[in-house]
C-alpha cells in the first residue's frame, strides 16, 4: 500500500527517504510537500534557501513522473533520499527512477517548458544527472546547511 510509505516520521532524523513512490503528478507533489515538512522541522534555513531545495528537487521528481515511464506506458516507480552530513554541513537529495532517459527535441525559441534541469542546475550548489539502462539517477547538493 502506497500509504505506508509515508507514514514514517522523518521530522528530526539526518534523512529523509520515500523508497517504491509511484512516478506520477500527485505523488511527486506529495513527496514534495512531506520533503517541505522535512526541511521546515530539521533545519534552520530561511524560507528563500527553503524554496530553493523544494523546487528543485520538486524538479527532479516532476521531470521522472512526467517522463520515465512515457515511452513503456505506464506508471513506474521513484526513489527519494536526502541524507545530512553534519560534518560537512551539507544536504544531499538523490531522485532515482528505472525508466528511460528521453533527449530533449530542440526547443522552440518561445518555450514556457524544459527549465528543469536549468532549475535544478541554478538552485542547487551541485546537480548531477546520471543516465544509463537501468534507470536515471539526479543528485543535488547544498552546501552551508544547518539543523535547526
Amino acid at each position: 500500500m502506497v500509504d505506508s510509505l509515508f507514514a514514517a516520521d522523518a521530522s528530526h532524523a539526518e534523512r529523509f527517504e520515500r523508497i517504491g513512490v509511484p512516478a506520477d503528478p500527485s505523488h511527486a507533489a506529495r513527496t514534495r510537500d512531506d520533503f517541505t515538512q522535512w526541511l521546515q522541522s530539521a533545519f534552520a534555513l530561511d524560507p528563500y534557501r527553503t524554496g530553493d531545495l523544494v523546487l528543485a528537487t520538486y524538479e527532479a521528481l516532476a521531470n521522472t513522473a512526467e517522463f520515465a515511464y512515457l515511452s513503456v506506458g505506464l506508471t513506474g516507480t521513484m526513489d527519494v533520499q536526502a541524507s545530512y552530513d553534519p560534518t560537512e554541513s551539507t544536504l544531499s537529495v538523490t531522485v532515482a527512477d528505472r525508466g528511460l532517459w528521453r533527449t530533449a527535441a530542440p526547443a522552440p525559441k518561445d518555450r514556457s517548458r524544459g527549465r528543469g534541469i536549468a532549475l535544478m542546475k541554478a538552485l542547487s550548489d551541485r546537480a548531477s544527472i546520471q543516465t544509463s539502462s537501468d534507470g536515471t539517477t539526479v543528485r543535488l547538493v547544498w552546501t552551508n546547511i544547518h539543523k535547526g
